[in-house]
């Protein structure tokens, strides 16, 4: 278990919303309807009422979350040795271009790419113009 928590790895800590924010409440409904064995497409129906890009965030936070915790049980297992190249099956290698220091594709071994990837991704939710954190505070019901 240590290995999954240790800070070198991709593994981060989930993202949280603020309580009593709206994305609060639209993550504990997100939360509830999943883990009800509800169907999933009522499950990720935009709620009457509520902002698209609000709903749309909080999933997008989630399922970074959960990606997260499963890469972070597995990381161990596939080292740059076991792992040299980041595929999808024997027709698919994914190769990693940033624009800055990876300015055309350039293959990678799968833990690099992983860790640029789950990098780029956090610092896209951590941006307050694509992801604003303080959208507005919860209604009272």
């Amino acid at each position: 278990l240590k290995q999954v928590f240790n800070k070198d790895k991709t593994f981060r800590p989930k993202r949280k919303f603020e309580p009593g924010t709206q994305r609060f409440e639209l993550h504990k409904r997100a939360q509830a309807s999943l883990n009800s064995g509800v169907d999933l497409k009522a499950a990720v129906q935009l709620p009457s009422g509520e902002d698209q890009n609000d709903w749309v965030a909080v999933h997008v936070v989630d399922f970074f979350n959960r990606i997260n915790l499963i890469y972070g049980t597995i990381c161990e297992f596939c080292t740059e040795r076991s792992c040299p190249v980041m595929s999808g099956g024997p027709k698919y290698e994914y190769r990693w271009q940033d624009d800055l220091k990876y300015k055309k594709p350039t293959a990678l071994p799968a833990p690099q790419y992983m860790n640029l990837l789950m990098d780029w991704i956090e610092v896209q939710i951590n941006n307050e113009d694509i992801f604003p954190t303080s959208v507005g505070k919860c209604k009272e019901e």
